[in-house]
């Protein structure tokens, strides 16, 4: 691996943990647990490294069409995650994100969300976002609204707007596109997860399951990574 020629934001796709505990004949919520390991795992490995960005799909606006247990339990899985992973955030020097709508997750967590964004704002290293409550095609749907607004008002005409415009605002303000997307356990599809910012980004699909996926996995992904040529539409010189 060339540290030289790392990805500056690797966004991850976490699949399989429910297929993880059905191999080993577990409750699903045992996958759940593990594939939180593996966050853990994951984001000091990225820290590790010298990655800048790296976010995680946590919760999509569709995963509450599941059964309400274990809706409930990723809740308060989500709950403990942020009280208990504090220290690592703080002691890694990471700066913790999150994006997504807030306002239909438990109050209990979204204190916690505002409280370790606010202690960890002034962190220098990788910066870690959490992805709760998220739908690509919503954020989308939120800019395009809020533009509309601005037109409204005659703050700016339809022939202003532009791509910065719509990623200014995007929930990713601020926070470059992804270089690097990455999907376990097989699965071909990005499924509403930053439908807008992975327009140019390489793709690495693994079979393995997320609880398996561990930092030997993140470099055998960043070295494929890093033997890709990436033309952004261009040609390759010479």
């Amino acid at each position: 691996m060339d540290k030289n020629r790392l990805p500056a934001h690797i966004a991850v796709i976490m699949d399989g943990n429910g297929r993880w505990a059905k191999k080993r004949g577990l409750p699903r919520i045992m996958g759940h647990k593990e594939g939180a390991e593996s966050v853990r795992v994951i984001t000091e490995s990225c820290a590790e490294l010298g990655i800048k960005y790296l976010t995680f799909y946590a919760f999509s606006t569709e995963n509450w069409k599941r059964p309400e247990p274990e809706v409930k339990f990723l809740m308060s899985m989500l709950d403990s995650y942020l009280k208990r992973e504090r220290v690592t955030i703080m002691k890694n020097n990471i700066r913790f994100k999150s994006i997504g709508d807030r306002k239909k997750l438990p109050a209990v967590v979204v204190k916690k969300i505002n409280m370790l964004e606010k202690e960890s704002a002034k962190n220098t290293g990788l910066t870690m976002i959490l992805a709760l409550n998220y739908g690509s095609r919503d954020e989308i749907k939120n800019a395009v609204v809020k533009i509309a607004k601005k037109v409204k008002k005659g703050e700016t005409a339809p022939s202003e707007i532009t791509e910065k415009m719509i990623e200014e605002n995007l929930y990713t303000k601020g926070v470059p596109d992804p270089d690097l997307m990455i999907r376990t356990s097989g699965e071909m599809r990005i499924s509403n997860f930053l439908l807008w910012q992975l327009a140019y980004s390489e793709l690495y699909i693994t079979a393995t399951l997320w609880p398996d996926f561990r930092k030997k996995e993140l470099v055998a992904a960043i070295e494929n990574y890093q033997a890709r040529d990436r033309r952004f539409g261009g040609l390759t010189n010479g």
